[in-house]
């Protein structure tokens, strides 16, 4: 059964089994989102957006939406919100920015997966496609810093969110090689979820946690295009 997820006083979201439900690091992309100069001259770009939630936002803030997710129930899911929050997204389906090859924009937000896996390469199935970012958690992310330039316009803005875990200082110089100019905008700590508690054993072991440690910082990096 589709569970229903409250974001806000005004917005109510479709979250069926296999769609990543929102959660902190949503909301924190949903703050940062907020705080871009948006308006209906703004062409914005979600990668990953599996339920839709921050794409729906962006349009509620005025911005011409794009969403793309790899997961066809996630498009359906992602499409189904827009049309309850009455707003207006394209959602395709495809594998990032090869979904929009070609076409460049003002402002691109990404949730990508991001969780440090035992397995060396992501699932290409299941639920855990949605959090499992191979054995460093970065499979995703750099491919967002090698995309984006070639993603953005002059003067565009990339959002991404993720945990300290998969390594932020790592991020910024994936955006700053690529002549980005990149910071943290945004950080929150928070418990750590089902999936990190399962797997703290393997965690400690590669050394990205602490045996005591019950709490993971997550970060919203901000890398504009001159």
């Amino acid at each position: 059964m589709a569970a229903l997820t409250l974001m806000s006083m005004s917005t109510l979201l479709l979250t069926p089994p296999g769609v990543y439900a929102p959660q902190g690091d949503t909301e924190l992309l949903m703050r940062a989102l907020r705080r871009e100069d948006i308006d209906s001259s703004t062409d914005v770009l979600d990668l990953g957006t599996g339920s839709g939630a921050v794409a729906v936002q962006a349009a509620r803030l005025g911005a011409r939406v794009t969403a793309v997710d790899i997961s066809w129930l996630c498009v359906f899911t992602a499409r189904v919100n827009a049309l309850l929050a009455r707003r207006r997204v394209r959602v395709r389906h495809g594998d990032l920015a090869m979904a929009v090859t070609g076409r460049t924009y003002d402002l691109v937000i990404s949730n990508p997966p991001y969780v440090p896996s035992p397995a060396d390469r992501p699932p290409r199935g299941g639920r855990a496609r949605a959090w499992e970012g191979g054995r460093d958690g970065r499979v995703f992310v750099d491919r967002l810093c090698a995309a984006a330039p070639a993603m953005l316009r002059p003067g565009g803005t990339l959002l991404v969110v993720h945990s300290d875990l998969c390594g932020t200082d790592a991020t910024l110089r994936g955006f700053e090689e690529r002549g980005l100019r990149a910071s943290v905008v945004d950080r929150a700590e928070v418990p750590y979820g089902p999936v990190l508690r399962a797997r703290r054993p393997w965690l400690v072991r590669q050394g990205l946690i602490g045996e005591d440690d019950s709490r993971e910082e997550l970060v919203v990096v901000r890398a504009k295009r001159p």
